[in-house]
């Protein structure tokens, strides 16, 4: 959020230089585009650092009069989706500036909204494979002008996601990466591989899930694929219908804004590898050996790091949780508890971390956890904020049965660690837990003879 506010102003001033400049922008229609239907038209907007601001329209056979269009350096595609009300996606200017920040690309906007603005979604998908068949033709003269296929990166969002991949098998499998985000699940769901995206289509294809219930795709489509949230109901998203439009589109959209908060560095998404989202939150995938002293894969931009032992490893689902606002990265913690009650207990639990101030807190309440005497419970707490040096910690137990007597856990131990960094382990031992009381404590280090 905090970068939004800041870069806003300068997307306003690009802006308006763009149109004292006479550069070319993105073609901005209506609803009354939409319902009449628009022809497919697909223009091709480049950015530069050199012309960062001010957008220069290619041409689809002539690169002679562009020099700021160096075919020595990467090119990143980034294509749109669905626009049932042809407005531009507010989202795309940012992601361009983003881009260019990172590193010295040519940035080129896929501008099919002639074609993606139409109230018939079925035209628009129809559109996907024409558009995707422009866009091979004009990387084909990039790659007989001297660009290398390996050095283009596409990100595609929704059913760009799918165009992406369709210019992909076009140039067989050559194209160095694909990036989608959340691609569209109507239409494609169930389809073979050539009538969407899949893993061939280019090196390294990495995807993201946000709306696997509604607008995006469930299964796996690339090397990795990431769900976010276990790939639906995004956390700040409406839940009833009452909100209007957001309710259809906020989860669908919420891929690309965490897309562009794996660019601008807020913070590290941290991915773990699972069959399901349910094994995830159990915390029955801590564990990352299989990639080495890197760890488990981070979520965006710069998992490309992680490309060739991905490949290695075949199609790989990776789960993680986000908050609801900006920044959106959460930080993990596995939280061990013995208990020596005589009965068997379950419960849920939420702890809070404490420093200078800040707090953390981590609600572990996607199910009741058992507590069983003398025997360890694992608990995966992420927390909504990272605390570097924990100071003092806080839990509550509560077991949701209003109208059943109170319970006490008699802890005989808690443990926590970072799943990330290599803190020594925090401890503390015997401490009682009242039901819906919060207990305050300082731990310390653990014991090296812990049980």
């Amino acid at each position: 959020m905090l970068l939004w506010t800041f870069m806003t102003p300068l997307l306003l001033t690009a802006a308006h230089m763009c149109r004292a400049q006479g550069c070319d922008e993105f073609t901005d229609l209506n609803i009354g585009h939409s319902f009449l239907g628009t022809s497919l038209r697909v223009r091709l907007l480049l950015y530069t650092r050199e012309n960062s601001s001010c957008a220069t329209l290619l041409s689809h056979t002539d690169f002679s009069a562009y020099p700021s269009f160096n075919l020595s350096r990467p090119t990143s595609f980034i294509i749109h989706g669905y626009r049932p009300t042809g407005s531009p996606p507010v989202w795309v200017h940012e992601l361009m500036a983003l881009l260019l920040l990172r590193t010295d690309v040519n940035v080129i906007v896929v501008d099919w909204n002639h074609g993606a603005a139409n109230l018939n979604y079925l035209k628009a998908v129809e559109n996907t494979k024409q558009a995707a068949e422009n866009l091979t033709a004009f990387i084909e003269r990039m790659q007989d002008s001297g660009a290398n296929l390996s050095s283009i990166h596409m990100i595609g969002v929704s059913l760009g996601a799918h165009m992406s991949g369709f210019v992909g098998a076009n140039l067989k499998g050559a194209i160095g990466r694909i990036s989608a985000l959340d691609p569209a699940g109507p239409q494609f769901t169930d389809k073979p591989p050539e009538e969407r995206l899949d893993p061939d289509d280019a090196q390294f294809v990495d995807v993201l899930h946000t709306d696997i219930d509604a607008l995006g795709y469930r299964k796996p489509l690339g090397h990795i694929d990431f769900y976010a949230n276990g790939g639906t109901d995004q956390p700040g998203c409406p839940k009833t219908i009452l909100s209007g439009g957001a309710y259809f589109k906020c989860d669908h959209q919420r891929s690309v804004l965490l897309y562009l908060g794996s660019l601008n560095r807020t913070c590290t998404i941290r991915a773990f590898p699972c069959d399901s989202n349910t094994e995830f939150l159990d915390g029955k995938c801590l564990s990352c050996d299989q990639f080495g002293a890197d760890g488990c894969p981070v979520f965006g931009y710069d998992v490309s790091r992680w490309k060739n032992v991905l490949k290695k490893l075949g199609q790989t689902k990776a789960f993680f949780t986000t908050n609801a606002q900006p920044p959106y990265c959460r930080t993990g913690y596995k939280v061990e508890v013995v208990v020596w009650n005589t009965d068997v207990h379950w419960g849920y639990m939420t702890i809070k971390l404490h420093h200078n101030g800040t707090e953390a807190v981590a609600n572990v309440d996607h199910k009741s956890s058992e507590f069983r005497k003398f025997t360890e419970t694992t608990l995966f707490a992420q927390f909504d904020k990272d605390v570097k040096d924990v100071e003092k910690m806080s839990v509550t137990f509560s077991t949701g049965n209003v109208f059943k007597p109170k319970y006490k856990l008699r802890v005989l131990r808690v443990r926590l660690t970072h799943l990330e960094l290599d803190k020594t382990a925090l401890c503390r031992y015997d401490l009682l837990l009242e039901e819906n009381k919060e207990v305050m404590f300082r731990p310390v280090p653990c014991e090296d003879a812990d049980f």
